[in-house]
């Protein structure tokens, strides 16, 4: 009884192995490469399979979706010769199932290590600078390289990005000092700038000022000029004016008579004036032109008198 009960276990066990062999289960994100007696016999795609069991097996399972994978840090050396740690990540995905079977050992550890010896190599190309300015171009070539060596192995890298750059110690604090050194520079500059402008706005303002000054001088010295011109203009129009009225009085009766009386009057006056102020004794030079100065003063006054009296008769 116990035999044939063994012997019953036995032969269930052996048909679920050989269901579990015959029938086989592909996900929706993977492709499973199926051989046949160690051959390839083609890729099953996502559902149901049937398998013959000691036959045919699943050899490879490969994940198509997209897969990240992290690029470990190393160390690399730029043009200038400074030494950086550059780490990363790479975007790949398989295209032909059969290929990353077949056409290569381990494509995620090859992507890597391509990755790696790429990203050396497009560093030493650059400045230590550049590297951190040019990081599209960097990742650019670095997947175009890949690209390239991955299509045997019927992978495509679709990206890479770099996470991170990171110089020595020494190198950081150096770039510190440069980057503190610009500063200071640009602050410099924009200081020197200002004091520039100040100056150049203050000659600005005072050759402003002195312009204005000069043009309110020329105007002072114009209208001064135009008053003098226009006082000169009305004396000038008195006096001829005066003139004028002098020379009309002069044809009037008695005019001669009354102008020889003023001139006498003002000479009276100003030999007064003279003699009064003068420390000397100031006589006339000849003393006949007094006598007939005053001779002429009474037939002046005798003259004038017999007018009047005509013209009162």
């Amino acid at each position: 009884m116990s035999t044939a009960f063994t012997a019953f276990t036995a032969a269930v066990l052996v048909a679920i192995f050989i269901c579990w062999k015959m029938f086989l289960v592909v996900e929706q994100h993977e492709a499973v490469i199926k051989e046949r007696l160690g051959k390839f016999h083609g890729v099953l795609k996502p559902g149901f399979h049937f398998m013959l069991p000691f036959v045919d097996r699943a050899a490879y399972r490969q994940e198509m979706r997209e897969q990240v994978l992290d690029v470990p840090p190393q160390s690399c050396i730029t043009r200038d010769n400074i030494q950086v740690e550059v780490d990363g990540v790479v975007y790949l995905k398989v295209i032909d199932p059969h290929k990353s079977a077949y056409g290569i050992g381990n494509y995620r550890q090859a992507a890597i290590n391509l990755a790696q010896t790429t990203m050396r190599s497009e560093m030493g190309k650059l400045s230590l600078d550049d590297t951190f300015s040019e990081r599209d171009k960097i990742n650019e070539n670095v997947v175009r390289e890949i690209d390239k060596a991955s299509d045997p192995w019927g992978v495509k890298v679709t990206r890479y990005e770099i996470m991170n750059i990171a110089p020595s110690k020494r190198v950081i604090e150096t770039m510190e000092q440069q980057m503190e050194a610009e500063r200071q520079k640009r602050a410099d500059i924009t200081v020197s700038t200002g004091k520039k402008e100040a100056l150049i706005n203050l000659s600005v303002g005072e050759r402003q000022h002195m312009i204005n000054l000069s043009e309110g001088d020329m105007q002072r010295r114009i209208n001064e000029a135009e008053g003098r011109a226009e006082l000169i203009r009305i004396i000038g129009d008195a006096t001829a004016r005066g003139v004028a009225m002098v020379a009309d009085a002069l044809h009037q009766p008695g005019g001669r008579a009354a102008l020889q009386t003023r001139l006498v009057d003002q000479y009276i006056v100003e030999l007064q004036r003279i003699v009064q102020q003068a420390n000397v004794a100031v006589m006339p030079l000849d003393a006949a032109r007094v006598k007939a100065t005053f001779e002429g003063l009474g037939r002046l006054t005798t003259t004038m008198d017999g007018n009047g009296r005509r013209g009162d008769a």
